[in-house]
């Protein structure tokens, strides 16, 4: 099945799409890769919907990547007397270590990480950003004296962000590790790490996985947006999470942060997924509304490797619909005169590695001589994210012998996956990929494809090799 797109979605499966009915419908639809949310699944289940995706995916002959979201370290307030207490705005309220119930004068925070690194001016958000607080008085030892700046209603078990203040706390909770390993012995293919704040974060989760999935950054804290190129380095892709960012930091600067992030991301050629309420109001609607389209389309026009669906597709009334909705946007945007060009505003010189400037050239190439498609041969999938970096005007065709490589590429813009068995030589390279590309629909008799591989043939990022291939006659140069 070949997509009309370069541009990948991700829809996150929930109560309104784990049956594999509704699972094969949003593949079909245009799910490329499926995203299961630990904050609400159980190992168990985790398990049986991995086997599902696998199931539709060996029905439908073609890569899935499956994406565990993590939920990360959730700092929440302890609880009330009657549940709730209202608190007004200009009074004092403390937080503190007693256990006992709060009331509107103080509530128990059950954090003493957050005692330590608080410090006078920080501010305190509550419920999603709903209570707005400002620290007036911090003793690591016993209380947190804090001005109100939006008061309201405050009840039990409330979240708790920080976004002035770096809080000593490991991006894995015990929970997170659990399900991590679990997710690792599923077989997934990317992991994503709630919550990080500094690139310490990632280095922990990758000594866990060991290269066994990749791993991917959640850019939800002020924090992390500061140390973003350290966290970069380390990480394997980045999600910009819009709605927590927009909790932690004026809703007016996440637009900005989003395309940084882009930019930073297609610079270093890893994948970017923009996600949350990209189609909210589908939820209950079958139709989005004009906001949200073009919410949508500004990340395409952007060059991010993915958009994302959460509730929408996890819990709406609407899951096949909304993935459909996201398809026929990034076909229509993509088709539009002006994408290519807005690809290419930013304008990314190769870094200084054979693998980048083959990649380079072969974008060169394919556009210069109008060929239907560029052909990789990649083990780890290093080749063709290389070229996909490039965002090139033909489509990238990528062939694996692995199939974990294939499905880590279902994120990445404009690669359309294949897995077979490694060439034997160079003429079977050649020959195989333009048969590959003819079945799958990228090119027809007569047409030319450029073929990018690395010799010795199977050595992992050693990319030093691009042919030009007449499908169905001769190689036209080498």
């Amino acid at each position: 099945m070949r997509r009309r797109r370069r541009t990948k979605v991700v829809a996150t499966l929930g109560p309104a799409s784990s049956s594999r009915t509704v699972i094969g419908r949003l593949f079909a639809a245009g799910a490329d890769v499926f995203r299961i949310n630990m904050s609400h699944t159980t190992h168990e289940r985790m398990r049986e919907l991995v086997e599902t995706i696998r199931a539709v995916e060996a029905e439908c002959g073609r890569p899935i990547g499956i994406l565990v979201d993590l939920q990360g370290p959730k700092l929440r307030l302890g609880s009330f007397k009657n549940d709730f207490a209202e608190i007004d705005s200009g009074q004092d309220f403390v937080l503190d270590h007693d256990p006992a119930p709060g009331d509107a004068t103080r509530v128990n925070l059950p954090h003493p990480e957050i005692f330590a690194a608080i410090k006078p001016g920080d501010t305190l958000l509550i419920d999603d950003g709903k209570l707005r607080l400002t620290v007036t008085e911090a003793d690591a030892q016993q209380r947190i004296v804090a001005r109100v700046k939006i008061g309201g209603r405050i009840s039990n078990r409330k979240g708790v962000s920080l976004p002035d203040t770096v809080v000593p706390v490991a991006a894995l909770a015990p929970k997170d590790r659990a399900d991590l390993e679990a997710a690792l012995d599923a077989g997934i293919d990317w992991v994503a790490l709630s919550f990080i704040q500094r690139p310490e974060d990632i280095a922990e989760a990758k000594k866990i996985t060991r290269g066994r999935a990749a791993v991917m950054a959640k850019i939800e804290k002020p924090q992390a947006v500061t140390r973003l190129d350290d966290i970069l380095d380390l990480a394997d892709a980045l999600m910009v999470a819009r709605g927590d960012l927009g909790v932690e930091m004026p809703l007016e600067k996440v637009p900005g942060v989003q395309k940084e992030m882009t930019r930073a991301c297609r610079r270093a050629g890893k994948p970017v997924v923009v996600a949350t309420q990209m189609l909210e109001s589908m939820m209950t609607s079958p139709v989005p509304t004009r906001a949200e389209v073009s919410d949508v389309a500004t990340a395409i026009f952007d060059g991010a490797d993915a958009v994302m669906l959460s509730a929408e597709s996890a819990a709406g009334q609407y899951p096949v619909e909304a993935v459909a909705t996201m398809n026929r946007i990034a076909e229509e945007v993509e088709n539009e005169a002006i994408y290519p060009p807005s690809l290419h505003v930013l304008h990314t010189e190769p870094e200084a590695t054979g693998a980048d400037a083959i990649a380079a050239a072969a974008r060169q190439v394919a556009e210069t001589l109008d060929l239907a498609a560029i052909v990789c041969w990649t083990s780890s999938g290093a080749t063709a994210m290389r070229v996909a970096r490039e965002r090139p005007k033909p489509p990238i065709v990528a062939i694996s012998p692995m199939v974990a490589s294939g499905r880590k590429l279902s994120l990445v813009w404009g690669v359309h996956c294949v897995v077979a068995e490694d060439a034997r030589d160079q003429d079977d390279m050649v020959e195989r990929a333009c048969r590959i590309a003819v079945q799958d629909g990228f090119a027809k008799a007569g047409q030319r494809v450029i073929v990018v591989a690395g010799v010795p043939l199977g050595t992992p990022g050693a990319t030093n090799m691009m042919r030009v291939a007449f499908v169905g006659g001769q190689t036209a140069g080498g």
